[in-house]
């Protein structure tokens, strides 16, 4: 299993668009230098009325398939 750690900051605003279906996918540059790309509808349970915010671990099966995330800061 692969884990890779994520700092996100998305505003409320943008968001929007992920739970509105305009936008699906979430990029981002891992801290381990990994570009990754991940449904955004995974990081509803984190939503707070500014956004999501935080560092993320992310765990992908062998075929690169998402299996988790958790919140460590």
């Amino acid at each position: 299993m692969r884990k890779l750690t994520v700092d996100i900051s998305l505003p409320a605003e943008r968001y929007e668009a992920l739970y509105t279906g305009v936008v699906k996918d979430v990029q981002a540059v891992s801290r381990e230098g990994v570009r990754v790309r991940f449904p955004g509808m995974i990081l509803r349970k984190f939503l707070r009325h500014d956004g999501v915010h935080g560092t993320f671990v992310i765990e992908f099966d062998d075929a690169n398939k998402f299996r988790a995330i958790t919140q460590i800061v």
